[in-house]
């Protein structure tokens, strides 16, 4: 088997592994929690990075008016089935199609990549804006407009006394290195062809 064909295997397998580690993790850093608390984002839930981390976010975040964390999305049941989709499709393409295919392939992954991004942003926009004005507390900006409380997409950002952290996990890693993968077997498999 060709080394081109071998890594781009290896590249799709690695999705796989979004479905036993987190894709994101969402920390919170507060002088009041000596621990920080946290949440693990799956492609299927969003768990707990500590015991009862999401109830005691969802508590606190209760007074000054942010919606409970969701124990399902739509996108828990979306997201399976297109890396499902998506491995099948590259194992296809892997056994059966030109090392061209390889490219199409990760083009395809990064556009549902930016896809997922950009969901992921909307949600945390709509969890952060959206406010109950029953707040038990409500905090303004300079201007008289109400406090936004948006976790960063990616990165870290303070939020009052809090200080949010955003960043991939365990599966994210394993979906950037499959994704890398495929495209050192399309260069692989461009040399194979020319050599």
């Amino acid at each position: 088997m060709k080394k081109s064909k071998i890594l781009m295997l290896i590249g799709v397998l690695l999705l796989g592994g979004l479905f036993v580690l987190p894709l994101w993790n969402i920390t919170l850093e507060a002088p009041q929690y000596p621990e920080p608390i946290g949440m693990n984002i799956h492609i299927n839930k969003i768990a707990d990075m500590n015991p009862n981390d999401v109830q005691n976010i969802n508590i606190m975040n209760h007074y000054v008016g942010m919606k409970d964390i969701p124990e399902t999305l739509p996108e828990f049941e979306i997201f399976p089935t297109v890396v499902i989709v998506m491995m099948a499709l590259g194992l296809v393409v892997a056994f059966f199609l030109g090392h061209k295919w390889y490219l199409v392939w990760f083009i395809l992954m990064c556009l549902l990549g930016a896809a997922g991004m950009y969901d992921f942003y909307l949600w945390e926009y709509d969890y952060g804006h959206t406010l109950k004005e029953t707040a038990a507390i409500k905090f303004e900006n300079s201007d008289g407009s109400p406090m936004a409380y948006q976790p960063p997409l990616f990165g870290t950002k303070t939020i009052l006394n809090f200080v949010a952290h955003s960043y991939p996990r365990g599966g994210a890693y394993m979906l950037f290195a499959g994704m890398l993968l495929s495209v050192l077997a399309f260069f692989k498999g461009k040399k194979e062809v020319t050599s």
